[in-house]
C-alpha cells in the first residue's frame, strides 16, 4: 500500500504538486489524467524518488521513504517505471539489455536471468526479436521491450508515465494490449495518460490532477460519466467536443490539424475516422466556406461517440443564408460528400450564427 501525505514538489518558479493525499492499495489500477503542466509526471517521479519531494510523506508499505536516512534503492526495488521515450541501452541487444539489472541489482546468475527474459519477451511477443538491438526496432516494440525489462525485476508497483505519447499512431495499440494484460496481474499501477478511452477500459480508479493536487478522485464511470466539480466537468466536456475558432482571413489548417490530432488521441479516434474530420474541416474551412466568408467569424466543433464510433463536425456562421453546396467550389463540395456519411445544412434565422452545416462520419 503506499499513501501520500501532503505531498509537495516546488520548484523556483511553479508549484506542480501543493498538497497531495491519497491512499493507493494494493492491486489498484490508477490512471492520473488532467491538463498539461498539472503535476501528472511530477506525481509518480516523486513516488519512485526520481524527484525528491519538498514536503510531506510517502508511505510505502508502512515506511515514510522521503524520511531523513532512508535507503531509497530498498523502495525502488519495489517500484518499476516505465517512460515515455523508452530508455533502452543502445550498445546492448534485447536480451542484454532485460538480463542488465536482473544480474547485477537482483544478483540472479546469468542463466536464470536469460529464462526470465526470454519468459516476458514472449507474453510481450517479441522472443524472436533477443538479439536485435534498439535500433532496429520499432517504438512501439522498444516500449514493449521496455516493459519487459521492467517486469523482469519483480516490481510490486509499476508506474507508467505516458508509456504510449512518444509513439506512432499505428503502433499505438500494440503497447496498450500489452499494459491491458499487466492489469490483470494484481499489480499496483499507475499510468499517466492522455488517452482517456484507453484511461476508462482499463484502470479501477482515476486520479484527476489540478490546482496542486489530486483535485477529484473516483471510478472512472464518476470521472468521466458524472463529474462531480466544477474543473473535472470542464476538462471532461472538453475532452468531447473540441471547438475551432476560424476569424479572420487566414486560416491556419496546420494548426487546427494538431489541435485534431490531440484529440483524437485522447479519445482513441481510430486513423480512418481520424482522416475522415481532418478532411471534412479542411474543406470545409479553407475551400467552401472561407473564400465567401471573408470576415465573418467561423466556429466548428467535433464531437466523437465512442460508443458507435460516429463522429460529428457541426459549422456555424454568421451573415445571410448560405449553402455551401452553391459555394461555386463543386469539387470540393463533391469531395465532402464522397467523404462523408451524410451533409446536411439548415438555417435558423434566430441564432447568432444562423448558418448551420452538419457532417456525419
Amino acid at each position: 500500500m503506499i499513501e501520500l501525505e501532503h505531498l509537495e514538489k516546488r520548484y523556483k518558479n511553479a508549484v506542480p504538486l501543493a498538497d497531495v493525499n491519497a491512499v493507493i492499495h494494493d492491486g489498484e489500477v490508477i490512471s492520473i489524467i488532467g491538463p498539461s503542466g498539472t503535476g501528472k509526471s511530477t506525481l509518480i517521479r516523486c513516488i519512485d524518488m526520481l524527484e525528491r519531494p519538498t514536503g510531506g510523506k510517502i508511505i510505502l508499505d508502512g515506511e515514510n521513504i522521503c524520511a531523513r536516512g532512508y535507503d531509497v534503492t530498498k523502495a525502488r526495488r519495489k517500484m518499476g517505471m516505465v517512460f515515455q521515450s523508452f530508455h533502452l541501452f543502445g550498445h546492448l541487444n534485447v536480451i542484454e539489455n532485460i538480463m542488465q539489472a536482473q544480474v547485477d541489482i537482483l544478483k540472479r546468475s546469468k542463466k536464470e536471468a536469460y529464462e526470465t527474459g526470454m519468459k516476458l519477451l514472449q507474453r510481450v511477443g517479441l522472443a524472436s526479436k533477443e538479439n536485435n538491438y534498439p535500433d532496429e526496432l520499432s517504438g512501439g516494440q522498444q516500449q514493449r521491450i521496455a516493459i519487459a525489462r521492467t517486469l523482469a525485476m519483480d516490481p510490486e508497483v509499476i508506474l507508467f508515465d505516458e508509456p504510449t505519447s512518444a509513439l506512432d499512431p499505428t503502433m499505438v495499440g500494440e503497447v496498450q494490449s500489452v499494459i491491458r494484460d499487466l492489469a490483470r496481474m494484481d499489480k499496483t499501477m499507475l499510468i499517466v495518460t492522455h488517452e482517456m478511452n484507453f484511461a476508462r477500459a482499463i484502470c479501477s480508479r482515476v486520479f484527476y490532477m489540478d490546482q496542486g493536487g489530486i483535485y477529484e478522485d473516483g471510478t472512472p464511470e464518476q470521472i468521466f460519466d458524472h463529474p462531480q466539480r466544477d474543473l473535472t466537468k470542464r476538462f471532461v466536456q472538453n475532452l468531447r467536443v473540441l471547438t475551432l475558432t476560424i476569424d479572420g482571413e487566414y486560416f491556419d489548417m496546420a494548426g487546427a490539424g494538431t489541435e485534431i490530432d490531440c484529440y483524437c488521441l485522447q479519445n482513441d479516434i481510430p486513423p480512418r475516422t481520424k482522416y475522415r474530420i481532418c478532411l471534412a474541416v479542411e474543406e470545409l474551412a479553407s475551400h467552401l466556406l472561407r473564400p465567401v466568408l471573408a470576415h465573418a467569424p467561423i466556429r466548428i466543433t467535433v464531437e466523437y461517440s465512442g460508443k458507435d464510433g460516429n463522429a460529428e463536425v457541426l459549422a456555424f456562421y454568421g451573415g445571410d443564408k448560405f449553402d455551401p453546396a452553391h459555394s461555386g467550389n463543386g469539387f470540393s463540395y463533391q469531395v465532402l460528400q464522397s467523404t462523408v456519411s451524410s451533409l446536411s445544412y439548415r438555417y435558423d434565422p434566430d441564432a447568432d450564427q444562423p448558418n448551420v452545416v452538419k457532417v456525419l462520419i
